[in-house]
């Protein structure tokens, strides 16, 4: 006889699922009008984990979800059903090694599993009913938010700032992509300093990550940059205090999170050759293998291995600027000459090809054909937000300065 799992017993299960919830949470009416105190129910997953005795596991290598049922002494006949199961709800052929789950047990003398609950992650999770028909529904659990004002003053870096002073790591990553157009991060100096409003997203009282970004401040070589986010029908960024947009036509460095190792100089001594010459470009100490961005919109116009510079990538982005991206380890795949990139775009990898003595990007700039420092070329900005959301904006700009002030 074969088994199927049709629309009647899912509805079937579901009224199970329910029935075993009421039964579980319910009192007598004699204990309702006598008792003084009640006790309250606690739900995890729709489950009323109080009636239920529990055991936890991971997926292990090459485990299947039929053994890990079996394993927890569900019922063959259930376990069967598993080759009718429908995959809309989840494909239990993918179900991944270390991923979590929690087995219900029922707390009689001879305890009968009801509920197998598979961790997909810390929002999402399948519940298994498991008694006599199998069925399953997705849960996602809550995701609060609580809006937070984090500061602190750099001594040595980003990233630094951010751990000493017990701060999301990701604040690290978001700050620098507000102001990845307005303030070089490999040069940030000591006593530079940031104020930022952002939203901070939890599950039950587990941290997740950061939401929304409200409005920063960045203090960096005595210059003060503010940024607020604001959306309308019409734009969508963040904006200095005036309406102008951060983002601008290209970004401050081709790469996160790295140091400068070698500046622009028309003099500098060759770490290989030991002679004096030229170097119009800037090198980024990182480790092989970092993405490199390009540092705006453009055309690629040559890709591959130029001697001294090594595998190298050359994009013109306007009738005015050129840049290259020497020394490469790889490049992007797909990437060829006559490639359109956006900015911000990774068209290859950091490495040591070519006349280097290490791992670093070597990065010039061209404009008008003659190079200069791309550390101090200056970029001009986006459109900045129309005059008729102007009094919107200002609103929002004005409550949002009395939060970081």
């Amino acid at each position: 006889m074969t088994t199927k799992i049709t629309h009647n017993s899912l509805i079937i299960c579901i009224i199970s699922i329910l029935l075993t919830a009421c039964n579980h949470s319910k009192t007598s009416d004699n204990s309702d009008l006598t008792s003084e105190q009640t006790t309250e129910v606690v739900y995890e997953y729709g489950i009323p984990v109080d009636s239920f005795n529990t055991t936890e596991g991971n997926v292990k290598a090459g485990e299947t979800l039929s053994a890990i049922l079996g394993k927890l002494g569900c019922k063959g006949q259930v376990i069967h059903q598993l080759n009718y199961f429908s995959s809309d709800t989840f494909d239990v052929k993918r179900i991944k090694q270390g991923d979590s789950y929690t087995a219900y047990y029922s707390k009689d003398s001879i305890p009968e599993l009801t509920y197998v609950v598979y961790h997909q992650s810390i929002v999402d999770h399948i519940v298994f009913h498991v008694c006599d028909t199998l069925c399953a529904h997705r849960f996602k659990k809550t995701v609060r938010t609580e809006q937070r004002i984090a500061h602190a003053v750099i001594s040595t870096s980003l990233w630094d700032a951010i751990v000493s002073n017990n701060l999301h790591r990701q604040l690290a990553l978001e700050l620098s992509d507000i102001y990845a157009w307005s303030i070089d991060f490999f040069g940030l100096q000591k006593n530079d300093s940031f104020v930022v409003l952002y939203d901070e997203l939890f599950v039950d009282t587990l941290s997740i990550g950061i939401g929304k970004i409200h409005a920063a401040t960045f203090t960096h070589r005595g210059k003060t940059f503010s940024s607020f986010y604001f959306k309308n029908d019409q734009v969508n960024g963040f904006w200095d205090e005036n309406g102008n947009s951060l983002r601008k036509a290209f970004l401050k460095a081709p790469l996160k999170f790295s140091r400068i190792s070698s500046g622009f100089s028309y003099a500098r001594k060759h770490p290989v050759y030991k002679t004096i010459r030229p170097h119009t470009g800037v090198d980024y100490a990182a480790p092989a293998g970092t993405p490199v961005m390009t540092i705006g919109d453009g055309v690629v116009i040559e890709k591959g291995y130029k001697g001294g510079g090594g595998n190298t990538v050359k994009i013109r982005h306007n009738s005015v600027y050129t840049t290259a991206y020497l020394h490469l380890s790889r490049y992007a795949k797909n990437l060829q000459v006559g490639s359109h990139v956006s900015q911000g775009e990774v068209i290859g990898y950091v490495g040591s090809t070519g006349t280097s003595t290490g791992a670093h990007l070597d990065f010039r700039v061209w404009k008008n054909g003659s190079p200069i420092n791309p550390l101090t070329m200056e970029s001009p900005s986006v459109e900045p937000i129309p005059e008729n959301a102007m009094t919107e904006f200002i609103a929002l700009r004005d409550s949002l300065q009395k939060r970081i002030q």
